[in-house]
């Protein structure tokens, strides 16, 4: 029974619970249905509001274009209203307030590109045409402003103020004409040339004035990129250019520049082409250091926002005047080669050589790469017709073809000439390490200039010997070749040359001195000695002598020794006149030469006047035969090698 009421009560619950489930699904079924009832009310009400919304939408849109048209139209007012403004600014020109005008025109340049940009706008085209034509006017009035300032405020530099900033040094010759002349006996530089080597690591003593006021430099700056930026940059550069580049071209033409061609160069004279290279290195000096250098800084100024521009503007200012320049140098060292020519030479390939690092400075960029390789073909040209000028002097040496002799055995001018060369270029060693590719390893007895020195001196002693054999009295060319040679010796002893040609070389030509003055004494002096010696004496021509008491020997002829006497006096009487007139410039050569003939001559006269002298008193006219005393010799032995003339040695 228990177990069968547990059953029953399981059943029921069963019951029970089929009944729930049973009413749960109609209710589902009937939300079921409500729910789908529910769809297509929803379907139906979207259908019928969708008409709504699309008319809401094209309102909004509508709204929306109204408020875009009404904006685009108040910027085109706006635009409108600023080209009224400004084209009274334009009209009025920047003379007035140029930085309103600036503004007005950047406003006007703005208005251009947005008219440009309207173009579905019906009116922007109008617009556009007359704003262009505005703007055309404004840059025409900008162009106008722009050479105006670069007029009025571009001063031409007066040549006192130009020297004024150079080292006080080189202001006395900075512009000086002339010089002396390198064919003169001191073949080196004039004076205003030899100063340059003073101006080398000088700072200039005084500044040089602003080429235009610092205040009107922004001004140019903002014009000219107002007129670069508008694409009026060809007008733009053509207006600097023709500023500046005449200014620049006056205040060098002031200084003393002049545009002189390859023909008018070789036609001037010597004297006054050397100083116009005196004058020329000043000039590029002067030049480089100042008026390029402070152009360039100017022009970096103006147009420092655009380089191609500013080295191109540069370019065109400096063009003409570096041209003017360098071209002068160019007809220089292109010019006939002749020795006189080589320190000039020297001076400018060392002026060139130290300004072309500045110059690479000052020119550099593109557009001023023809400048730079124009300078530095004129460094390598004058190098190497200095070089060739160099190893020419040699040759000219040797082949001097002088052939009137110094009648008086002196110092040739080719000797005096030669060695003031060689001892102006030692005032150029260094130039010349530079220009024969020396460092400072090369020592300098091995150098180039000790070499050439050597060849120098060895070609003028053969052309020396040369002439030397001009002379028809052998005598004289002893003295010739004395007095020369000993010249070159005691130049090189006192000068530079000394390290470079070695003592060697000045105790073997001493000797070679030496061996001429014998020469001299053998040759002028051996035949007059001849006459005070007591051989051929006798009647017999036996030779007679002296007795053991000193006395004369009785077999002298008395008649032989008036003709010995008469023509001692007659050969000695010949060679003071003679030699009288010759010239040993040295006064320590010529009394060392007078006292080696005195060694010779006065002992030998008094003793022949002591043993003879007597056998002259008893006859006619002794005077006749013994004129003079050893000191009367040794008196008129003083006035040899004197140089006097023929007039003075007769009296």
């Amino acid at each position: 029974m228990g177990a069968f009421g547990e059953f029953e009560t399981l059943v029921q619950r069963a019951r029970v619970m089929r009944e729930s489930l049973s009413k749960s699904q109609t209710i589902t079924d009937s939300m079921i249905s409500i729910l789908g009832s529910f769809d297509h009310r929803l379907s139906d009400l979207e259908t019928a509001v969708r008409p709504t919304q699309v008319r809401t939408h094209t309102i909004r849109k509508a709204y929306e274009n109204i408020d875009t048209t009404l904006k685009v139209a108040e910027r085109i007012l706006t635009q409108f209203d600023l080209s009224r403004k400004v084209e009274s600014k334009i009209v009025e020109g920047p003379h007035v307030d140029l930085g309103g005008y600036l503004a007005a025109v950047d406003q006007l340049r703005s208005n251009v590109e947005f008219f440009t940009q309207q173009s579905s706008f019906k009116s922007s085209d109008g617009a556009l045409d007359h704003a262009n034509g505005l703007l055309s006017k404004a840059m025409a009035k900008l162009e106008e402003e722009f050479k105006e300032l670069l007029t009025t405020h571009s001063t031409v530099l007066e040549p006192a103020c130009l020297i004024e900033c150079l080292p006080h040094t080189v202001r006395s010759s900075a512009v000086s004409p002339g010089g002396s002349s390198v064919l003169s006996d001191s073949p080196g530089k004039n004076s205003s040339v030899s100063d340059n080597k003073n101006v080398k690591g000088v700072e200039f003593m005084a500044p040089l004035p602003a080429l235009i006021p610092p205040k009107i430099i922004p001004q140019l700056h903002e014009l000219a990129l107002r007129m670069i930026t508008a694409g009026h940059h060809q007008q733009c550069m053509t207006i600097y250019r023709h500023a500046r580049s005449s200014v620049l071209e006056q205040s060098l033409q002031k200084l003393g520049v002049e545009k002189l061609s390859k023909e008018d160069v070789h036609k001037m004279q010597w004297e006054v082409l050397e100083g116009k290279i005196g004058n020329w290195i000043h000039f590029m000096r002067i030049a480089v250091k100042l008026l390029f250098s402070e152009e360039r800084k100017v022009c970096n100024q103006i147009f420092h926002e655009f380089d191609s521009h500013r080295e191109q503007c540069f370019a065109n200012v400096t063009a003409n005047s570096l041209s003017m320049l360098l071209s002068f140098g160019e007809a220089i060292a292109k010019s006939k080669k002749s020795p006189e020519k080589l320190f000039v030479l020297l001076d400018m390939y060392e002026t060139m050589r130290e300004l072309l690092p500045e110059i690479e400075t000052i020119f550099s960029g593109n557009a001023l790469a023809e400048m730079r390789e124009a300078a530095l073909g004129l460094v390598q040209r004058l190098s190497q017709t200095a070089q060739d000028t160099f190893g020419d002097f040699e040759e000219a040496v040797e082949k001097d073809a002088t052939k009137t002799p110094v009648l008086d055995g002196t110092v040739h001018p080719l000797t005096s000439y030669v060695i003031n060369y060689v001892k102006f270029l030692f005032d150029y060693q260094s130039t010349l390490r530079q220009l024969f590719g020396e460092d400072d390893t090369v020592g300098p007895a091995n150098s180039h200039l000790a070499a050439a020195t050597l060849q120098i001196m060895s070609a003028l002693q053969t052309n020396l010997e040369g002439k030397a054999k001009q002379y028809k009295d052998p005598a004289l060319t002893q003295l010739f070749l004395m007095n020369n040679i000993h010249y070159m010796v005691k130049s090189v002893r006192r000068s530079e040359a000394k390290d470079m040609l070695g003592d060697d070389w000045i105790q073997r030509h001493r000797r070679i001195v030496q061996q001429h003055a014998n020469g001299y004494k053998r040759v002028a002096w051996g035949k007059v000695l001849q006459f005070l010696s007591v051989q051929g004496l006798t009647s017999s021509g036996s030779g007679g002598g002296l007795g053991n008491d000193g006395s004369a020997n009785s077999g002298v002829s008395r008649a032989l020794l008036k003709e010995r006497f008469k023509t001692f006096n007659l050969q000695y009487e010949e060679l003071h006149q003679k030699q009288s007139q010759w010239t040993v410039p040295d006064v320590e050569l010529r009394e060392s030469l007078r006292l080696m003939v005195a060694e010779v001559l006065l002992p030998a006269y008094r003793s022949f006047l002591k043993h003879f002298g007597s056998m002259m008193d008893g006859g006619k006219n002794p005077q006749k035969y013994v004129k003079y005393t050893a000191d009367d010799l040794d008196r008129m032995l003083g006035e040899f090698f004197e140089g006097k003339s023929r007039t003075d040695s007769r009296k």
